[in-house]
């Protein structure tokens, strides 16, 4: 017998007959003599409808309330839920977020956990219940106030929640059949990943993958958690996130997916002075403004002027915030001015075969030029590479490198059931 952790995100419990059908799930995986503890996201787009409910009431809604109001969105799925299960002659008992003991700071909107304390989940499943719990969702350290995790703060949930319980496994549902070469919506012959290292999945996630969000996986290699990403529609395998094992099939291969993010803009300082300090002062600046910057390119000085430029990118809804953080600073440093490109994507190619492969560079370079792309900047890592190019320009540069390390496969493995990929 094991103790399993099972999420379900929104595309999976969208209307009364997906929660039958999750519920039915989850009592089989019960009848198989497993503990079950369920982490689940509001029902379908939910938690946009109630951001776009308060932004009609308000332009600019105080954050403590906008939680309030969003985390009932994980209460009405758990509950539901929980009477679907005891229709099946089950007995669920549903926990907010604060009742099952995830603790975070008080940061309203990104909050991050600092410790989960599972008394109550803990004493349910002792009981022979199935425990739900509301994911995305915690309450503060210090106010005692409720806060949400941020964008797919419900896998966070479950990761934290399944080290907490000493789980087994932590089974991520949702509405494809685990993680591919790319996204299946650009390519259609992506393969699907059997398995895939922490370090890997990290940087896809990093890199704009929606399977799983970033926060999750780093909390399941802190912990050593082995993740299940599964479709809550089919049967099939899934794909297994977890440690690297010397000679597993996860290190022989040498890429392990394209990944891409639309979700970026660049942000070029003009004319910098070109002396000490004055890079760290820009960026102290944004770091105030609590803006997470993600790749940085300053070019060489020129000999004239004794001037630079530096640019970087970073995600766009931070975009005005970080443009009037700036200008604020423009007269101290001295720069000519600010460039705001908002029309930009990030194309990534990651796997931890390239580190031991050369020309593995030179070909993703020379795949994205024989498609006509331009690429704008560079980043690199042990296990990734990352351009930036124009948003129209994605699609193509992604296929094209898909197709340039031979992912395709010879049929459509990859089906998208609900639609969002989450």
């Amino acid at each position: 017998m094991a103790l399993v952790v099972q999420k379900y995100g929104g595309s999976s419990v969208a209307d009364a007959e997906s929660i039958k059908r999750v519920a039915q799930r989850i009592a089989n995986t019960k009848r198989d003599g497993h503990d079950v503890a369920v982490v689940v996201s509001a029902m379908g787009d939910t938690t946009d409808e109630l951001i776009d409910l308060a932004n009609q009431v308000s332009p600019l809604p105080p954050a403590r309330e906008l939680d309030m109001l969003l985390t009932s969105g994980e209460r009405i799925s758990m509950a539901l839920l929980a009477m679907a299960i005891a229709n099946l002659g089950h007995e669920a008992r549903s926990f907010t977020g604060s009742q099952a003991g995830v603790i975070t700071d008080g940061s309203h909107g990104k909050a991050r956990i600092i410790d989960v304390t599972p008394g109550r989940i803990r004493g349910a499943l002792d009981d022979g219940l199935i425990a739900i719990v509301a994911g995305f969702q915690g309450v503060s350290q210090d106010s005692k106030d409720v806060t949400t995790l941020g964008r797919g703060g419900s896998d966070t949930t479950a990761v934290a929640l399944a080290a907490a319980l000493g789980a087994d496994v932590c089974e991520i549902y949702t509405d494809v059949d685990g993680i591919f070469t790319a996204d299946p919506r650009i390519v259609p012959a992506a393969r699907r990943i059997p398995d895939i290292s922490y370090e890997e999945m990290m940087e896809m996630a990093a890199c704009g993958a929606k399977i799983l969000h970033l926060r999750c996986v780093e909390y399941a290699r802190r912990y050593a958690m082995p993740i299940h990403v599964r479709s809550s529609f089919s049967h099939k395998t899934g794909t297994w996130v977890k440690s690297s094992i010397e000679g597993s099939t996860m290190e022989q291969a040498i890429i392990s997916g394209v990944a891409h993010d639309r979700s970026e803009a660049k942000i070029t300082v003009v004319g910098v002075p070109d002396k000490v300090g004055e890079a760290a002062t820009i960026f102290q600046t944004l770091a105030d403004a609590e803006i997470n910057i993600d790749m940085i390119v300053q070019n060489i000085s020129a000999a004239a002027t004794s001037r630079t430029d530096i640019s970087f990118t970073l995600p766009r809804t931070d975009g005005q915030t970080a443009m009037a953080a700036l200008n604020k600073i423009k007269e101290r440093i001295g720069f000519d001015s600010l460039r705001y490109d908002d029309q930009i994507g990030k194309v990534s190619l990651i796997g931890a075969g390239m580190r031991s492969h050369p020309g593995v560079t030179a070909k993703f370079f020379g795949s994205i030029a024989d498609a006509g792309v331009n690429i704008e900047m560079i980043s690199t890592s042990e296990i990734r590479i990352s351009v930036v190019v124009d948003q129209d320009d994605v699609d193509s540069a992604v296929t094209a490198a898909h197709h340039a390390f031979d992912l395709d496969s010879d049929q459509v493995e990859a089906v998208v059931y609900g639609g969002t990929g989450r």
